[in-house]
């Protein structure tokens, strides 16, 4: 299927207010809670992406009565769902475009006793194994299959039935789906070593609202205890806080003064601290973010005097989601740092384009990449180069809206996955990037 593909002319500061789009991580989590009710579930600040269209049509297939109540509100009632869909070929391909995809066990087989899943496909970032949901699911009484030959999963059970979990790894989205099982188990079920994530934590408010008896929101042991029955609510989505990380690297990049509306600052966690230790100034008004034009910034050392290093771990560790705008934000500072992609094994692999274009990168591994900042001294030159995966796509546009000439990205709809309209709305902030019809 062809791509678009994104003409970038760099060189241009930004300037104005941009707001950020609803959570897509935490939106692919709960669309799904319409499952697990007949009665009607409205959510709102829905982003209009890829990856969103495409999890509102498997529900669709389904037989949800989706309506759609304005450009970011919508509808949702599972009250004559279609469970012969999940053995048809067009959900097996719908189903393995979008990751996102695995969220529909949970839901299926807590109030249906059955789901099946074919292998669902997404970013190419290195491995991302699946056991950490069925195992839940196991334990919870569930008997798995995989067909090999098929590459489909399936997980069935009459009844769940509650029971000690320790999570194998801290996945947000493991945890998630095994809350969206446990929630009509029978009994008491204790998840430990469970992601807290904001997406994790709005996806069990949500469920509250629903009827759900879940303790623990924030910390890493989630005791849910299982009811009956589910019941009709109405949600809002928080902001992307990977979109207001990349707004802000976009901001110090490009010498930009941009303001960023209604953040929720108080969910960033640590992203607003880490950002600093670029040398950024961030000014917080409310839940706004003001980032003035930098035309300098350095960044800070250990207190020992050596060398900065950032890593991603899990919440409320830094989000391995904005490890690539990091590193393309470190090619104009001034000082060097480390960057220590520790949970994918291949998102750094974007950084030869950039090393092509005037960076000066050493990849030490896959995991692993030191910055040495130009600080302002050499601009980044325009090259063609291809987005990888969603993250790595923004950052490669946003190296190309900071370098000197015509930059071209290919294979955007990698980047329309997780962003909404973003040449739009850059464009209206001053931005050069015309979107090229393959």
């Amino acid at each position: 299927m062809a791509s678009d593909s994104f003409e970038v002319q760099g060189g241009f500061q930004l300037k104005g207010e941009i707001t950020p789009q609803g959570a897509k991580n935490e939106a692919l989590q709960v669309l799904n809670t319409t499952l697990l009710t007949d009665e009607l579930i409205t959510i709102s600040n829905v982003p209009d992406i890829v990856d969103v269209r495409r999890a509102i049509e498997l529900l669709k297939g389904l037989g949800v009565k989706v309506k759609k109540l304005s450009s970011d509100t919508y509808s949702f009632q599972s009250d004559d769902l279609d469970l012969d869909y999940l053995y048809s070929p067009e959900f097996v391909a719908n189903a393995q475009r979008i990751r996102g995809s695995v969220m529909l066990v949970g839901p299926l087989l807590a109030r249906f006793g059955k789901a099946l899943l074919p292998k669902p496909g997404g970013d190419k970032i290195g491995r991302r194994r699946l056991d950490t949901h069925f195992n839940g699911f196991i334990k919870l009484g569930a008997e798995f299959k995989y067909d090999q030959e098929q590459k489909i999963y399936s997980v069935e059970s009459p009844k769940l039935k509650g029971t000690y979990i320790l999570m194998d790894e801290i996945s947000v989205t493991g945890t998630a789906n095994v809350v969206l099982g446990a929630v009509l188990a029978e009994g008491k079920t204790t998840i430990f070593n469970a992601a807290c994530e904001p997406y994790v934590q709005q996806l069990c408010r949500l469920l509250r609202k629903m009827g759900a008896k879940i303790e623990g929101l924030g910390s890493n042991m989630l005791i849910v205890e299982g009811v009956d029955k589910l019941g009709g609510a109405e949600h809002r989505i928080l902001p992307d806080m990977i979109e207001i990380g990349s707004f802000i690297g976009l901001a110090a990049l490009t010498q930009s003064d941009i303001t960023i509306k209604d953040c929720q600052v108080k969910e960033l966690g640590n992203i607003i601290p880490v950002f600093e230790r670029f040398g950024l100034t961030i000014n917080i008004k409310g839940d706004d973010i003001h980032i003035p034009e930098h035309q300098n910034y350095e960044i800070q050392s250990f207190m020992d005097g050596s060398i900065m290093s950032i890593y991603d771990s899990p919440w409320p560790g830094f989000t391995p989601d904005l490890m690539s705008i990091i590193l393309v934000m470190a090619i104009q500072a001034k000082g060097s740092v480390l960057i220590h992609q520790k949970m994918f094994e291949s998102r750094l692999f974007f950084v030869d384009k950039l090393i092509d274009r005037g960076a000066q990168i050493i990849l030490c591994d896959p995991h692993r990449a030191t910055v040495i900042g130009l600080n302002r001294m050499h601009q980044l030159k325009g090259i063609s180069m291809t987005s990888p995966d969603i993250r790595a796509g923004v950052a490669l546009l946003i190296a190309a809206m900071s370098a000197k000439g015509t930059s071209t990205i290919h294979n955007v709809n990698q980047i329309d996955r997780g962003y909404q309209n973003i040449d739009g709305r850059l464009n209206a902030l001053g931005a050069k990037i015309k979107r090229i019809k393959n």
